[in-house]
């Protein structure tokens, strides 16, 4: 099985999120501290996850480890459980991956104790929490290491440096909540920056949609030779609403994070999503918070690709109104569309 590296060499990849609302949907998980407590509270909600990601496309299983980190399990009281937390959610990766050829990817993330005007004492915070999940992903057996929700480019590339240290290809990403890094840099030179220090792909995940993040992609595609990473939400952001954050009903009240149902992007539209990121040169497309299976399997089909869920892709024409000679089976059903 070729690696990370190889892979994105031969084709472009299709990775997949979006677990935390994903389990959160299914009543497995808590909105607000998001702390992955289902993979040891309930794995099989997890590993049928990774199951039906994997047959939608995914070609990566990320290990559910985002907000895994210590400082999270020390805010809901289950610190000890960190090292169990970060193993189970590797396994439980790497099971579903070998029923389907896939790569495992252990993951870090924003920690929200980086601090710029103390970069040197809050990092070495930082730096030692990255360790611990760094290298248990490293010993069950983790293909690579994606960074991603970067809100600061100091706190990515510390992510980067320890990826380095043991070892495996990295893919660093940014959260795009505003068009710099909270510490001033703007995203295609910050991802600019990662390459430089040696990083294997660089590119955005989260915060915004599908259309407010491909324009910043075509930018950092431009600034940087090596891999370019694009997963957004699949809202409908706009460019006065630019993210999901910011996102409000016609009311005027913020609908991040619950109800944002009404700003949900269709299948299509994460199809279109894919075939416009590849058409600008990005390499590992996927989908983040909001991101379901069947986004997947569309914007795999999208990619021309024939995947197991493809055995269940719609086929309107066997359906008993809006089949075949749908004009004469509306006189039957006069009131159907209402």
């Amino acid at each position: 099985m070729t690696g990370f590296r190889e892979r994105l060499e031969g084709d472009v990849m299709l990775g997949a999120e979006g677990y935390l609302f994903e389990l959160e949907r299914r009543g497995y998980l808590k909105s607000g501290p998001y702390v992955p407590e289902v993979v040891l509270d309930f794995p099989d909600a997890v590993r049928e996850l990774h199951r039906e990601l994997l047959r939608a496309g995914a070609e990566v299983m990320v290990a559910f480890t985002y907000y895994g980190h210590r400082e999270k399990l020390r805010m809901i009281g289950r610190e000890q459980d960190l090292e169990p937390l970060n193993r189970q959610a590797l396994r439980l990766a790497k099971e579903a991956a070998e029923e389907g050829g896939a790569l495992v990817a252990g993951n870090i993330c924003n920690t929200w104790v980086y601090d710029p005007e103390a970069p040197d004492s809050s990092g070495e915070n930082v730096r030692e929490m990255y360790r611990e999940q760094v290298g248990w992903a490293v010993e069950e057996g983790a293909d690579f290491i994606i960074s991603e929700t970067n809100d600061y480019l100091g706190e990515a590339l510390i992510g980067l440096e320890v990826i380095q240290e043991f070892g495996l290809p990295s893919l660093v990403s940014f959260a795009s909540s505003d068009a710099r890094t909270i510490d001033g840099y703007e995203l295609d030179e910050a991802c600019k920056r990662l390459e430089d220090r040696g990083a294997d792909a660089v590119g955005l995940n989260c915060s915004r949609g599908p259309q407010t993040m491909l324009p910043i992609i075509d930018r950092i595609r431009a600034s940087v030779d090596c891999f370019v990473a694009a997963q957004p939400v699949p809202y409908r952001t706009t460019s006065e609403q630019p993210t999901y954050q910011s996102l409000r009903d016609a009311n005027g009240n913020r609908v991040f994070p619950l109800a944002l149902d009404p700003f949900l992007c269709t299948r299509f539209e994460m199809a279109d999503f894919a075939i416009s990121a590849r058409d600008v040169g990005v390499n590992y497309i996927g989908v983040c918070c909001g991101g379901a299976p069947h986004h997947v399997r569309a914007m795999a089909e999208g990619l021309g690709r024939t995947v197991p869920a493809s055995r269940y892709s719609p086929d309107l024409s066997l359906h008993p109104i809006l089949g075949n000679n749908v004009q004469e089976k509306e006189k039957r059903f006069a009131d159907w569309r209402d």
